[in-house]
């Protein structure tokens, strides 16, 4: 299928789907925990602008610390978190961690997903072959990779194309605490996915350079999700924490 092919594709997910979901969503249990998963370039400061807003909310809120070593050690990191969660709780992912939540979402515990310029890749797809059909972001030419297989976004780049709408000075203190990821850990594929079974949340970060706008419009349109959209970078979680804590407020029944 050809990108115009496929774009247009878009246009044709039926509306009725995405209205279906939305009732379904609205029936989902109260959660009264959040577990947040940081993506790649990144660590659990990354959600430090949304965690105060969910807590003055009432909810009990955890962030993942990734190892960012292999997409299984991201799992587990995940799933411990979840052990420690007592009663129904949200499964909430930014980036690269959208595979994470999917592949760990299907705890009974789990009551919804949210994804947050996520991936959300299907069962065994290959994400790479999913986000080549549309146009590459500007962010994957500035991955450096050092001789130990580990690599990172390089400053320019976290700067320009991972956190463009960030101020500068903000952006670089961001820079400073990414995490460095193996070079199998994106490259993995997820055994299931848990939006197939769970109420799903979408925040569409409209101008992403990380990864690709349509691409997450894709996805969210698939899982059927409840879906928002943002004037933001691939960081919508620090420029835009009210509207993302809203979104995940609403997911765990606090409207």
């Amino acid at each position: 299928m050809n990108r115009r092919n496929f774009a247009g594709s878009l246009a044709a997910l039926s509306a009725a789907a995405l209205g279906a979901n939305k009732v379904f969503a609205q029936s989902t249990p109260a959660a009264r925990n959040v577990v947040l998963v940081h993506g790649l370039f990144a660590d659990g400061s990354s959600w430090g602008k949304v965690i105060p807003l969910l807590q003055q909310a009432g909810l009990n809120v955890m962030a993942v610390q990734n190892p960012l070593s292999s997409f299984a050690d991201d799992v587990e990191a995940t799933r411990r978190a979840l052990a420690l969660q007592q009663g129904p709780t949200l499964l909430v992912a930014h980036s690269y961690a959208g595979m994470v939540i999917s592949e760990a979402g299907v705890d009974p515990k789990v009551t919804a997903l949210v994804y947050v310029a996520a991936r959300a890749p299907d069962a065994g797809e290959n994400y790479g072959e999913l986000a080549g059909r549309f146009p590459t972001p500007p962010a994957s030419a500035g991955i450096v990779w050092g001789t130990d297989g580990y690599g990172q976004l390089s400053e320019e780049a976290f700067v320009r194309d991972f956190a463009g709408d960030l101020p500068t000075a903000e952006a670089r203190a961001y820079y400073a605490v990414q995490g460095r990821m193996s070079k199998a850990t994106p490259a993995a594929r997820t055994t299931t996915a848990a939006w197939r079974l769970k109420p799903t949340y979408y925040a569409v970060s409209a101008e992403d350079r990380t990864i690709n706008p349509d691409l997450q419009r894709f996805m969210a349109k698939r899982m059927n999700a409840r879906t928002i959209e943002l004037p933001s970078s691939h960081v919508s979680l620090l420029s835009h924490p009210q509207e993302v804590a809203t979104l995940i407020l609403s997911a765990a029944g606090h409207h």
